[in-house]
């Protein structure tokens, strides 16, 4: 069985641990401690294959230069990082996460990642919308995915996903500061 190490980022309050815990466990976790970092393992089958998910749920201060973070960060095949459709700055940070997690430590303009807009069932809280996301996937090459931890929807699509960029991207990658 493959094993895949993925990780998942983004801003406090997003419904990183939701989304993480809703594709375990299939609960939806309505409070949850946001310092907490943690690690779960999941048997998945994607595309036939039977596939181990070995997903690290970042604490949400994912502060610079964190070594033990940037060690694991170096392991991982995947990232899926997540904001809030309802909160424009959780959204304006995803390109601080996308740079400092993907091109700083990995060293590649481009990675296998997934960008999740969550909260998709919040539609009258909207601050940023389907657009906005999707464009912001596409500058980086990222497939783009509106979930909601708590009603379910796209979060097991979204996580297969990631290990579908996997294949994609085998000796794909690009130094930073190459032209693509």
């Amino acid at each position: 069985m493959e094993a895949h190490k993925l990780s998942v980022l983004g801003s406090v309050g997003v419904g990183k641990s939701a989304c993480v815990v809703q594709l375990v466990a299939g609960v939806f976790v309505e409070k949850y401690d946001p310092s907490i970092e943690d690690s779960y393992r999941k048997n998945e089958e994607v595309d036939g294959k039977q596939i181990l998910l070995e997903i690290l749920d970042t604490a949400s201060m994912v502060e610079p230069h964190n070594v033990m973070r940037d060690m694991y960060f170096r392991e991982t095949c995947g990232f899926l990082i997540i904001y809030s459709i309802t909160s424009r700055q959780s959204f304006d940070e995803v390109a601080s996460f996308y740079n400092d997690c993907i091109r700083r430590i990995k060293n590649v303009e481009r990675f296998p990642t997934v960008i999740i807009g969550n909260k998709c069932d919040l539609e009258k809280e909207r601050q940023v919308s389907k657009e906005e996301g999707q464009e912001l996937a596409s500058l980086f090459g990222c497939p783009f995915f509106e979930t909601s931890a708590k009603t379910k929807i796209n979060i097991t699509t979204a996580f297969h996903e990631v290990v579908r960029e996997l294949s994609r991207h085998e000796n794909v990658n690009i130094p930073v500061g190459s032209k693509s």
